[in-house]
Parts: structure tokens; sequence; C-alpha cells
């Protein structure tokens, strides 16, 4: 495992290196990326400068939401990237080297494309993290700090965890399924706002189907200091990020199943 963590941060290195030497065009990328997705927060800040609160949240706090699930994804979208293009090894048979190699192909397929330009994402949402937790005057304890930093590493295993799901699908498909786009690219937007702002059956899903709410929601409640509506325990929302990784790990289980279903293309 330790051999592994040690590959990866070797490959990601490399990888930075090797996109460092462009470093104009790094810098144009990253704020370009910054611009673009701070395009969204917009829609947001609009939808509560209009009704001033909804349902008794105030863009503050929703500014918490937006921050923590933002950097989550931002951290996964670079680090898991190579799930989101797997199907083009599918397509021209590359894969069929990965499989020779004595190493996983998921750590493989993983560090195939690590993009740093995803720091602009991850900057937007640190700014509205940081400005909304100074609005609302959260009081930042040690272990409000561990909480916001484990529910930030479990949503990254979440996301990571659906774009490993989204890459298996090509083991049948051959194409990625766009469907997919609804609870990654999708559940970014789903997990920005409180969930008590969905109906009920919404909710559900979002919570013991893609956990969502685990990575977002619930460690927010205990991070604001807000008693949760919906009844959930405090010790559950201290817990719930755990819920992210556990996701993950079913996630890299139904990739070797997948693998082992694999039928190349014989190029």
């Amino acid at each position: 495992m330790l051999d592994s963590v040690r590959l990866y941060l070797r490959y990601v290195v490399t990888s930075v290196r090797s996109q460092m030497q462009y470093r104009a065009s790094f810098i144009m990328l990253s704020f370009g990326h910054f611009l673009s997705t701070g395009t969204e927060f917009l829609g947001v800040w609009a939808l509560f400068d209009r009704f001033g609160s909804v349902r008794g949240w105030a863009l503050p706090e929703v500014a918490v939401f937006y921050g923590m699930v933002n950097i989550a994804f931002a951290i996964s979208e670079a680090a898991a990237r190579g799930f989101d293009t797997f199907e083009a090894l599918i397509k021209s048979g590359e894969f069929d080297r990965y499989l020779l190699r004595p190493r996983s192909t998921a750590l493989q397929v993983a560090v195939r494309e690590f993009q740093i330009m995803r720091i602009g994402r991850l900057c937007q949402g640190v700014i509205a993290l940081v400005a909304g937790s100074l609005a609302v005057d959260v009081a930042w304890t040690p272990g409000r700090v561990a909480l916001l930093m484990a529910a930030i590493a479990g949503g990254a295993c979440l996301f990571s965890g659906l774009f490993v799901l989204q890459a298996t699908m090509a083991f049948w498909t051959t194409e990625s399924l766009e469907i997919m786009n609804t609870v990654t690219y999708g559940g970014v937007e789903t997990a920005q706002y409180p969930l008590t702002l969905y109906r009920e059956w919404f909710r559900h899903f979002f919570t013991f189907v893609i956990p969502l709410a685990c990575i977002s929601y619930f460690p927010a409640q205990a991070i604001l200091g807000r008693a949760d509506v919906l009844g959930s325990p405090t010790w559950f929302q201290w817990l719930s990020p755990l819920v992210g990784v556990g996701f993950l790990a079913v996630a890299l289980r139904v990739w070797r199943f997948g693998e082992r279903h694999y039928r190349s293309t014989g190029s």
C-alpha cells in the first residue's frame, strides 16, 4: 500500500513538473477555470439576493456548503481525471498495456492525467468557505477544523468513486455513459445547497444511494453549530465523512469486477 502511495506521488510530481514547463499556459488555464466556475456562485448569490433567505438558510451559510463541496471536487477532478477520460483507453486498446504491468490498473489510470489547473476551482471554493465562515462567525475549534478536513477528504473520495464507476461502465459500453454526469458534475450542484431544500425522495437518494449529504450537509451542520431539522444525531454528523471513503472502496471493488470482464479490441 505504501509503495503504491509513493509511486502515485512520484507520478504526480512528474506530471506537475511537466505542466509547469509552460507556466504562462498554466496560469491562464487556471485563471480561466477560476472564472468559468466562479460564475456558478453568481447564480447562488442572485438567488439569495432576490429572496434574502431560503427555508431559513442565508447566503453565508450556503457559501460554507459551496466551499466545502467545490474544494473536494477540485481535488477529485485533478486526482481522478484519468477515470473521466478512460473510454479512450478502451476504444484504442491501450488498456491492454496497463494489464501487462505489475501495478494496479486503477492506480495507473488515476495518474495518467493529473490536472493542476483545477486549482482554479479549489481557490474559488476556499474563498467562498472563508468568506462564509467569517460572515456566520464559526467558532473554529480544533475538532471543527478536523471535521472540515475530514469532510473535504471524504468528499474527494466520494467524487473519485463516482468517476471510477463511470469508467467501469466503459468495460461493457465502450463509451462512458453521459448520464453519470448527473451525479458527478450534477452532484456538485446538488451538494452545494442544504439537503432540506429538496423533496423527500431526492433527499433519500442523495443520502442512501449517492451519499453526497454525508460529505456536505451533515458535517456542515456540526461545523455551523445548527440543529438538524431532519433529526440526524450529532455523532453521525461527525462520522459521516467516513461514508465517502467507504464509497470509494466499494467503487474500486466494482472496478475490479469490471476489469475481470474486459474484452480487448484486438488492435
